[in-house]
Protein backbone atom coordinates (compact mmCIF):
# COMPACT_ATOMS: atom_id res chain seq x y z
CA UNK A 1 0.00 0.00 0.00
CA UNK A 2 1.11 3.51 -0.82
CA UNK A 3 0.23 6.86 1.18
CA UNK A 4 0.60 10.33 -0.21
CA UNK A 5 0.35 12.46 3.15
CA UNK A 6 -0.20 16.01 2.59
CA UNK A 7 0.30 18.86 5.07
CA UNK A 8 0.71 22.20 5.36
CA UNK A 9 3.45 21.96 7.69
CA UNK A 10 5.26 18.72 9.05
CA UNK A 11 8.78 18.12 11.21
CA UNK A 12 11.13 18.33 10.56
CA UNK A 13 11.19 21.09 8.14
CA UNK A 14 8.10 23.24 9.63
CA UNK A 15 5.61 23.16 12.56
CA UNK A 16 3.46 25.81 14.29
CA UNK A 17 1.45 23.56 16.25
CA UNK A 18 -0.04 19.56 16.20
CA UNK A 19 -0.19 19.37 12.92
CA UNK A 20 3.30 19.96 11.90
CA UNK A 21 3.79 17.35 15.05
CA UNK A 22 1.47 15.13 13.83
CA UNK A 23 2.52 15.38 9.75
CA UNK A 24 6.56 14.58 11.08
CA UNK A 25 5.13 11.21 13.48
CA UNK A 26 2.53 9.75 11.76
CA UNK A 27 3.97 8.62 8.64
CA UNK A 28 7.44 7.44 10.13
CA UNK A 29 4.78 4.77 12.15
CA UNK A 30 3.29 4.06 8.79
CA UNK A 31 6.66 3.42 6.94
CA UNK A 32 7.54 0.51 9.99
CA UNK A 33 4.62 -0.94 9.44
CA UNK A 34 5.56 -1.54 5.84
CA UNK A 35 3.40 1.06 4.42
CA UNK A 36 4.69 3.05 1.88
CA UNK A 37 4.06 6.85 3.33
CA UNK A 38 5.52 10.04 2.06
CA UNK A 39 4.93 13.23 2.63
CA UNK A 40 4.29 16.48 0.80
CA UNK A 41 4.02 20.43 2.22
CA UNK A 42 5.03 23.35 0.38
CA UNK A 43 8.95 25.11 0.30
CA UNK A 44 8.59 27.72 3.07
CA UNK A 45 11.56 30.24 2.88
CA UNK A 46 11.94 29.46 6.99
CA UNK A 47 12.66 26.62 6.63
CA UNK A 48 16.25 26.07 8.28
CA UNK A 49 19.42 26.46 5.68
CA UNK A 50 20.39 23.20 6.81
CA UNK A 51 17.46 21.29 5.96
CA UNK A 52 17.10 23.13 2.82
CA UNK A 53 21.20 21.87 1.84
CA UNK A 54 19.93 18.06 2.50
CA UNK A 55 17.08 18.71 -0.37
CA UNK A 56 17.81 17.74 -3.53
CA UNK A 57 15.50 18.99 -6.94
CA UNK A 58 14.02 16.89 -8.80
CA UNK A 59 12.23 18.70 -11.59
CA UNK A 60 9.94 21.82 -12.45
CA UNK A 61 6.32 22.09 -13.76
CA UNK A 62 3.78 24.39 -14.46
CA UNK A 63 0.49 24.32 -11.86
CA UNK A 64 -3.11 25.63 -13.27
CA UNK A 65 -4.23 28.20 -10.62
CA UNK A 66 -7.87 29.66 -11.90
CA UNK A 67 -7.18 31.05 -15.69
CA UNK A 68 -3.17 31.30 -15.41
CA UNK A 69 -0.36 28.72 -14.64
CA UNK A 70 2.19 29.09 -11.83
CA UNK A 71 5.84 27.65 -11.52
CA UNK A 72 6.53 24.42 -9.56
CA UNK A 73 9.73 23.67 -8.11
CA UNK A 74 9.60 19.51 -6.73
CA UNK A 75 12.48 18.63 -4.62
CA UNK A 76 13.05 15.57 -2.45
CA UNK A 77 14.31 15.22 1.07
CA UNK A 78 14.44 12.41 3.55
CA UNK A 79 14.31 12.46 6.97
CA UNK A 80 14.22 9.16 9.61
CA UNK A 81 13.58 6.86 6.39
CA UNK A 82 10.65 9.00 5.52
CA UNK A 83 10.56 10.87 1.60
CA UNK A 84 9.78 14.32 2.40
CA UNK A 85 8.27 16.56 -1.53
CA UNK A 86 8.48 19.77 -0.88
CA UNK A 87 6.83 22.37 -3.54
CA UNK A 88 8.44 25.42 -4.19
CA UNK A 89 7.18 28.97 -5.91
CA UNK A 90 8.58 31.98 -4.12
CA UNK A 91 5.53 34.14 -4.63
CA UNK A 92 3.41 31.85 -2.66
CA UNK A 93 6.11 30.85 -0.16
CA UNK A 94 8.57 33.20 0.22
CA UNK A 95 7.19 34.78 3.23
CA UNK A 96 8.19 35.39 7.03
CA UNK A 97 5.50 33.58 8.69
CA UNK A 98 3.61 30.64 6.68
CA UNK A 99 -0.18 31.16 7.45
CA UNK A 100 -2.30 34.97 7.71
CA UNK A 101 -1.87 36.02 4.61
CA UNK A 102 -4.22 37.89 2.28
CA UNK A 103 -3.88 35.50 -0.65
CA UNK A 104 -3.61 31.95 1.78
CA UNK A 105 -6.41 31.32 -0.27
CA UNK A 106 -4.54 31.45 -3.64
CA UNK A 107 -1.61 29.62 -1.76
CA UNK A 108 -2.80 26.90 -0.62
CA UNK A 109 -5.59 26.28 -4.01
CA UNK A 110 -2.06 26.63 -5.66
CA UNK A 111 -0.76 23.67 -3.27
CA UNK A 112 -3.83 21.65 -3.47
CA UNK A 113 -3.53 21.57 -7.41
CA UNK A 114 0.46 21.25 -7.23
CA UNK A 115 0.01 18.15 -5.15
CA UNK A 116 -2.17 16.46 -8.37
CA UNK A 117 0.14 17.84 -10.91
CA UNK A 118 3.13 16.55 -9.41
CA UNK A 119 2.59 12.86 -9.26
CA UNK A 120 3.31 11.76 -12.80
CA UNK A 121 6.55 13.48 -12.35
CA UNK A 122 8.04 11.93 -9.42
CA UNK A 123 7.66 8.12 -9.70
CA UNK A 124 5.39 7.39 -6.86
CA UNK A 125 1.62 6.65 -7.29
CA UNK A 126 0.01 6.37 -4.21
CA UNK A 127 -2.98 4.43 -3.76
CA UNK A 128 -4.64 6.85 -1.55
CA UNK A 129 -3.57 10.62 -0.72
CA UNK A 130 -4.38 11.70 2.72
CA UNK A 131 -5.12 15.40 2.96
CA UNK A 132 -5.09 17.43 6.51
CA UNK A 133 -7.07 20.43 7.42
CA UNK A 134 -8.11 22.80 5.23
CA UNK A 135 -4.88 23.90 3.80
CA UNK A 136 -5.21 20.64 1.55
CA UNK A 137 -8.84 20.69 1.52
CA UNK A 138 -9.32 21.66 -2.20
CA UNK A 139 -6.89 18.09 -3.40
CA UNK A 140 -10.06 15.92 -2.93
CA UNK A 141 -12.14 18.08 -4.66
CA UNK A 142 -9.42 19.06 -7.68
CA UNK A 143 -9.19 14.99 -7.87
CA UNK A 144 -12.78 14.65 -7.71
CA UNK A 145 -14.18 16.97 -10.25
CA UNK A 146 -10.67 16.81 -12.76
CA UNK A 147 -8.55 14.00 -12.47
CA UNK A 148 -10.70 10.80 -10.82
CA UNK A 149 -11.35 10.07 -14.78
CA UNK A 150 -8.10 10.92 -16.10
CA UNK A 151 -6.68 6.70 -16.46
CA UNK A 152 -3.06 7.64 -14.24
CA UNK A 153 -5.10 8.34 -11.39
CA UNK A 154 -8.11 6.48 -11.81
CA UNK A 155 -8.89 4.49 -8.94
CA UNK A 156 -6.79 6.51 -6.18
CA UNK A 157 -8.54 7.02 -3.20
CA UNK A 158 -8.68 10.37 -0.64
CA UNK A 159 -8.67 10.86 2.85
CA UNK A 160 -8.92 14.40 4.35
CA UNK A 161 -8.31 15.10 8.56
CA UNK A 162 -9.91 17.46 10.60
CA UNK A 163 -7.48 18.13 12.82
CA UNK A 164 -9.44 21.54 14.25
CA UNK A 165 -13.22 22.22 12.92
CA UNK A 166 -12.30 25.97 13.80
CA UNK A 167 -10.84 26.95 10.78
CA UNK A 168 -12.33 26.11 7.27
CA UNK A 169 -10.81 27.91 4.44
CA UNK A 170 -13.72 30.67 4.23
CA UNK A 171 -14.13 33.21 1.67
CA UNK A 172 -16.36 34.95 -0.55
CA UNK A 173 -17.48 33.64 -3.56
CA UNK A 174 -15.84 36.13 -6.08
CA UNK A 175 -12.50 33.50 -5.44
CA UNK A 176 -14.47 30.80 -7.44
CA UNK A 177 -13.35 32.28 -10.84
CA UNK A 178 -10.64 33.61 -10.54
CA UNK A 179 -8.36 31.70 -7.48
CA UNK A 180 -10.00 28.09 -7.43
CA UNK A 181 -10.94 27.66 -11.32
CA UNK A 182 -13.17 24.86 -10.43
CA UNK A 183 -14.48 22.88 -12.76
CA UNK A 184 -18.26 21.66 -13.28
CA UNK A 185 -20.39 22.46 -10.11
CA UNK A 186 -18.96 24.81 -7.76
CA UNK A 187 -21.87 24.64 -5.47
CA UNK A 188 -19.65 21.48 -4.19
CA UNK A 189 -17.41 24.05 -2.37
CA UNK A 190 -20.46 26.60 -1.80
CA UNK A 191 -21.93 26.94 1.74
CA UNK A 192 -23.60 29.06 3.66
CA UNK A 193 -23.35 31.94 1.15
CA UNK A 194 -19.15 31.43 1.15
CA UNK A 195 -16.65 29.62 -0.27
CA UNK A 196 -15.30 26.96 2.23
CA UNK A 197 -12.51 24.77 1.61
CA UNK A 198 -13.18 21.95 4.19
CA UNK A 199 -16.98 21.81 3.20
CA UNK A 200 -15.33 20.64 -0.21
CA UNK A 201 -13.19 17.94 1.18
CA UNK A 202 -16.07 16.37 3.33
CA UNK A 203 -18.68 16.27 -0.03
CA UNK A 204 -14.76 14.83 -1.89
CA UNK A 205 -13.20 12.58 0.04
CA UNK A 206 -13.92 9.04 0.45
CA UNK A 207 -13.45 9.01 4.24
CA UNK A 208 -13.07 11.88 6.62
CA UNK A 209 -11.31 11.51 9.96
CA UNK A 210 -10.82 13.58 13.18
CA UNK A 211 -7.94 13.30 15.60
CA UNK A 212 -10.10 11.54 18.41
CA UNK A 213 -13.50 9.54 18.51
CA UNK A 214 -14.76 11.72 20.75
CA UNK A 215 -13.98 14.85 18.54
CA UNK A 216 -15.87 12.97 15.44
CA UNK A 217 -19.14 12.64 17.54
CA UNK A 218 -19.19 16.13 18.76
CA UNK A 219 -18.88 17.97 15.43
CA UNK A 220 -22.07 16.87 14.91
CA UNK A 221 -23.16 19.16 17.60
CA UNK A 222 -24.13 22.86 16.79
CA UNK A 223 -21.93 24.01 19.67
CA UNK A 224 -18.89 21.93 18.13
CA UNK A 225 -18.97 22.22 14.26
CA UNK A 226 -18.56 25.87 13.84
CA UNK A 227 -21.49 25.48 11.43
CA UNK A 228 -20.58 22.79 9.79
CA UNK A 229 -22.91 19.84 12.06
CA UNK A 230 -25.30 19.93 8.40
CA UNK A 231 -22.87 18.88 5.97
CA UNK A 232 -21.46 16.17 8.63
CA UNK A 233 -24.35 14.84 10.17
CA UNK A 234 -25.04 14.35 6.07
CA UNK A 235 -22.11 12.87 5.40
CA UNK A 236 -21.81 11.09 9.03
CA UNK A 237 -21.19 7.50 7.15
CA UNK A 238 -17.59 8.36 5.91
CA UNK A 239 -16.91 9.89 9.50
CA UNK A 240 -14.57 8.43 11.88
CA UNK A 241 -12.14 9.35 14.60
CA UNK A 242 -8.68 8.22 15.32
CA UNK A 243 -6.76 9.16 18.41
CA UNK A 244 -3.50 11.65 17.70
CA UNK A 245 -0.18 9.62 19.53
CA UNK A 246 2.83 11.47 20.29
CA UNK A 247 6.32 11.13 19.69
CA UNK A 248 7.53 8.98 22.76
CA UNK A 249 11.25 8.94 21.51
CA UNK A 250 11.16 12.90 21.62
CA UNK A 251 9.03 12.94 25.02
CA UNK A 252 10.91 10.51 26.94
CA UNK A 253 12.08 11.30 30.42
CA UNK A 254 14.75 8.62 30.83
CA UNK A 255 16.57 10.86 27.38
CA UNK A 256 15.55 14.31 27.61
CA UNK A 257 18.16 16.70 28.12
CA UNK A 258 16.41 19.85 29.00
CA UNK A 259 15.61 18.47 32.32
CA UNK A 260 17.30 18.42 35.04
CA UNK A 261 17.09 14.52 35.79
CA UNK A 262 16.58 11.50 34.26
CA UNK A 263 14.12 8.72 34.79
CA UNK A 264 11.46 6.38 33.74
CA UNK A 265 8.90 3.86 34.59
CA UNK A 266 10.94 1.46 36.76
CA UNK A 267 12.80 4.13 38.87
CA UNK A 268 10.80 7.17 39.28
CA UNK A 269 13.04 9.17 42.22
CA UNK A 270 14.94 11.57 39.83
CA UNK A 271 11.36 13.45 39.08
CA UNK A 272 12.03 14.71 42.93
CA UNK A 273 14.94 16.76 42.03
CA UNK A 274 13.41 17.68 38.36
CA UNK A 275 10.51 19.11 40.66
CA UNK A 276 13.12 20.79 42.67
CA UNK A 277 14.52 22.27 39.68
CA UNK A 278 11.24 23.42 38.14
CA UNK A 279 10.32 25.61 41.77
CA UNK A 280 14.04 27.15 41.78
CA UNK A 281 13.17 27.93 37.65
CA UNK A 282 9.91 29.78 38.72
CA UNK A 283 11.35 31.50 42.32
CA UNK A 284 8.87 29.41 44.39
CA UNK A 285 9.75 27.82 47.66
CA UNK A 286 11.72 24.63 47.44
CA UNK A 287 9.11 21.84 48.67
CA UNK A 288 9.21 18.69 47.84
CA UNK A 289 5.99 17.93 50.00
CA UNK A 290 3.31 20.14 48.21
CA UNK A 291 1.39 19.26 44.69
CA UNK A 292 2.77 21.45 41.93
CA UNK A 293 -0.12 22.15 39.38
CA UNK A 294 1.44 22.51 35.81
CA UNK A 295 -0.51 24.78 33.05
CA UNK A 296 1.13 24.86 29.46
CA UNK A 297 -1.29 26.71 27.32
CA UNK A 298 -2.33 29.28 25.07
CA UNK A 299 -4.04 31.58 27.34
CA UNK A 300 -7.39 32.12 25.78
CA UNK A 301 -11.20 31.30 27.01
CA UNK A 302 -11.23 28.46 24.63
CA UNK A 303 -8.58 26.39 26.33
CA UNK A 304 -11.09 27.14 29.61
CA UNK A 305 -8.82 29.68 31.15
CA UNK A 306 -12.32 31.29 31.88
CA UNK A 307 -12.90 28.83 34.95
CA UNK A 308 -9.24 28.67 35.95
CA UNK A 309 -9.81 32.77 36.68
CA UNK A 310 -12.76 32.34 38.41
CA UNK A 311 -11.67 29.61 41.36
CA UNK A 312 -7.78 30.28 41.08
CA UNK A 313 -8.10 32.64 44.36
CA UNK A 314 -10.31 30.55 45.90
CA UNK A 315 -7.70 27.78 45.42
CA UNK A 316 -4.63 29.23 46.74
CA UNK A 317 -6.51 30.06 49.58
CA UNK A 318 -7.61 27.03 50.81
CA UNK A 319 -5.51 24.94 49.42
CA UNK A 320 -1.55 23.77 50.16
CA UNK A 321 -0.28 23.65 46.16
CA UNK A 322 1.62 25.35 44.05
CA UNK A 323 0.94 26.17 40.80
CA UNK A 324 3.16 27.58 37.23
CA UNK A 325 1.89 28.50 34.21
CA UNK A 326 3.68 29.35 30.90
CA UNK A 327 2.19 29.94 27.75
CA UNK A 328 0.63 33.84 25.88
CA UNK A 329 -2.53 34.74 24.80
CA UNK A 330 -5.52 37.42 25.44
CA UNK A 331 -3.99 40.27 27.41
CA UNK A 332 -6.93 39.33 30.40
CA UNK A 333 -5.26 36.47 31.44
CA UNK A 334 -1.23 37.64 31.08
CA UNK A 335 -2.30 40.16 33.40
CA UNK A 336 -4.30 38.41 35.75
CA UNK A 337 -1.54 35.63 35.80
CA UNK A 338 0.82 38.10 36.68
CA UNK A 339 -1.14 39.82 39.00
CA UNK A 340 -1.72 36.44 40.90
CA UNK A 341 2.14 35.50 40.96
CA UNK A 342 3.00 39.07 42.45
CA UNK A 343 -0.38 38.65 45.04
CA UNK A 344 0.63 34.74 46.06
CA UNK A 345 4.53 34.58 45.53
CA UNK A 346 4.92 31.55 47.25
CA UNK A 347 2.44 29.74 45.77
CA UNK A 348 2.25 31.17 42.15
CA UNK A 349 5.04 31.18 39.69
CA UNK A 350 4.48 32.54 35.90
CA UNK A 351 6.04 32.83 32.49
CA UNK A 352 4.27 34.77 29.80
CA UNK A 353 6.01 33.44 26.30
CA UNK A 354 6.17 29.99 24.86
CA UNK A 355 9.57 28.70 26.18
CA UNK A 356 9.70 24.77 24.99
CA UNK A 357 12.62 23.65 27.32
CA UNK A 358 10.56 25.19 30.23
CA UNK A 359 7.56 23.77 29.19
CA UNK A 360 9.46 20.18 28.91
CA UNK A 361 10.44 21.13 32.89
CA UNK A 362 7.21 21.65 34.02
CA UNK A 363 5.97 17.90 32.64
CA UNK A 364 8.90 16.42 34.21
CA UNK A 365 8.87 18.97 37.23
CA UNK A 366 5.37 19.12 38.48
CA UNK A 367 2.55 16.69 39.90
CA UNK A 368 -0.19 17.34 38.32
CA UNK A 369 -1.31 18.88 35.10
CA UNK A 370 -4.52 21.19 34.04
CA UNK A 371 -6.03 21.20 30.88
CA UNK A 372 -9.82 22.02 31.50
CA UNK A 373 -10.11 22.82 27.63
CA UNK A 374 -13.88 24.12 26.48
CA UNK A 375 -12.97 22.04 23.38
CA UNK A 376 -9.95 19.95 22.38
CA UNK A 377 -9.46 17.49 19.05
CA UNK A 378 -7.13 15.70 20.64
CA UNK A 379 -4.90 17.24 22.98
CA UNK A 380 -1.17 16.15 23.31
CA UNK A 381 -0.07 17.72 26.27
CA UNK A 382 -2.01 15.52 28.78
CA UNK A 383 -0.07 12.44 26.85
CA UNK A 384 3.24 14.20 27.15
CA UNK A 385 2.13 14.74 30.96
CA UNK A 386 1.55 11.19 31.32
CA UNK A 387 4.54 10.28 30.01
CA UNK A 388 6.57 12.20 32.40
CA UNK A 389 4.46 10.49 35.40
CA UNK A 390 2.37 13.73 36.06
CA UNK A 391 -1.49 13.30 36.46
CA UNK A 392 -3.56 15.41 34.08
CA UNK A 393 -6.60 17.13 35.94
CA UNK A 394 -9.08 17.44 32.07
CA UNK A 395 -12.63 18.19 30.59
CA UNK A 396 -14.48 15.20 29.27
CA UNK A 397 -13.93 17.07 25.63
CA UNK A 398 -12.75 15.40 22.39
CA UNK A 399 -9.47 13.88 22.68
CA UNK A 400 -9.00 14.41 26.57
CA UNK A 401 -12.41 12.19 27.09
CA UNK A 402 -10.59 9.69 25.36
CA UNK A 403 -6.81 9.46 26.93
CA UNK A 404 -7.85 10.37 30.33
CA UNK A 405 -9.99 8.18 32.81
CA UNK A 406 -11.10 9.39 36.13
CA UNK A 407 -9.11 7.62 39.36
CA UNK A 408 -12.12 7.05 41.18
CA UNK A 409 -12.35 3.88 39.87
CA UNK A 410 -9.17 2.86 41.53
CA UNK A 411 -8.05 2.14 37.52
CA UNK A 412 -7.96 5.69 35.64
CA UNK A 413 -4.69 7.96 35.04
CA UNK A 414 -6.51 11.46 35.98
CA UNK A 415 -8.80 13.26 37.37
CA UNK A 416 -11.97 14.38 35.06
CA UNK A 417 -14.97 16.58 34.99
CA UNK A 418 -17.57 16.99 32.18
CA UNK A 419 -19.77 20.35 32.87
CA UNK A 420 -18.28 23.44 32.18
CA UNK A 421 -18.38 24.72 35.01
CA UNK A 422 -15.30 26.67 37.52
CA UNK A 423 -16.43 24.91 41.03
CA UNK A 424 -16.93 21.64 38.83
CA UNK A 425 -13.08 22.30 37.83
CA UNK A 426 -11.69 22.95 41.06
CA UNK A 427 -14.21 19.66 42.74
CA UNK A 428 -11.43 17.61 40.42
CA UNK A 429 -8.40 19.60 41.37
CA UNK A 430 -9.08 19.06 44.71
CA UNK A 431 -9.63 15.58 44.51
CA UNK A 432 -6.33 15.49 42.79
CA UNK A 433 -4.67 17.44 45.41
CA UNK A 434 -6.36 14.77 48.41
CA UNK A 435 -4.75 11.59 46.19
CA UNK A 436 -1.17 13.90 46.15
CA UNK A 437 -1.45 13.94 50.43
CA UNK A 438 -2.67 10.29 50.52
CA UNK A 439 0.86 9.00 50.38
CA UNK A 440 0.10 5.58 49.87
CA UNK A 441 -2.24 5.89 46.70
CA UNK A 442 0.01 8.76 45.13
CA UNK A 443 2.99 6.01 44.08
CA UNK A 444 0.41 4.26 42.49
CA UNK A 445 -1.06 6.72 40.68
CA UNK A 446 2.19 7.96 38.93
CA UNK A 447 3.08 4.55 38.57
CA UNK A 448 -0.05 4.31 36.25
CA UNK A 449 0.73 7.10 34.72
CA UNK A 450 3.81 6.38 33.60
CA UNK A 451 3.16 3.13 32.13
CA UNK A 452 0.40 4.45 29.46
CA UNK A 453 1.08 3.90 25.96
CA UNK A 454 0.35 6.96 23.68
CA UNK A 455 3.14 6.09 21.28
CA UNK A 456 1.46 6.56 17.55
CA UNK A 457 2.15 2.66 16.57
CA UNK A 458 -1.85 2.11 18.01
CA UNK A 459 -3.08 4.69 16.09
CA UNK A 460 -0.69 3.96 13.13
CA UNK A 461 -2.62 0.58 13.23
CA UNK A 462 -5.96 2.20 12.87
CA UNK A 463 -5.45 4.48 9.72
CA UNK A 464 -4.12 1.17 8.58
CA UNK A 465 -6.91 -0.53 8.82
CA UNK A 466 -9.59 2.52 7.47
CA UNK A 467 -6.81 2.28 4.40
CA UNK A 468 -7.74 -1.23 3.95
CA UNK A 469 -11.33 -0.41 4.20
CA UNK A 470 -11.66 2.16 1.94
CA UNK A 471 -9.35 0.23 -0.80
CA UNK A 472 -11.54 -2.97 -0.44
CA UNK A 473 -15.15 -0.50 -1.17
Amino acid sequence: MKVLYVASEALPFMASGGLGDVAGSLPQALRKRLIGCRVVMPMYDTIKQELKDTMKFVTSISVPVAWRRQYCGIFEAKADGVIYYLLDNQYYFKRDTIYGHYDDAERFAFFSRAVLEMLPHINFRPDIIHCNDWQSALTPVYYTTMYAKDPWYQGIKTVFTIHNIQYQGVYGKEIIGDVIGLEGDASIIEYDGDVNFMKGAIECADKVTTVSPSYAQEILDPWYSHGLDTILKARSWKLQGILNGIDVINYNPETDKAIAANYNAEDWKNKATDKEDLQKEMGLPVRPDVPIIGLVSRLVDHKGLDLVKAILEELLCTSDVQIVVLGSGDWQYESFFRDMADKYPDKMGVRIGFVPTLARKIYAGADLFLMPSKSEPCGLSQMVALRYGTVPIIRETGGLRDSITDSGDGQGNGFTFKSYNAHDMLDAINRAVGAYYNREYWPTLVQRALECDFSWGKSANEYIKMYNKILKG
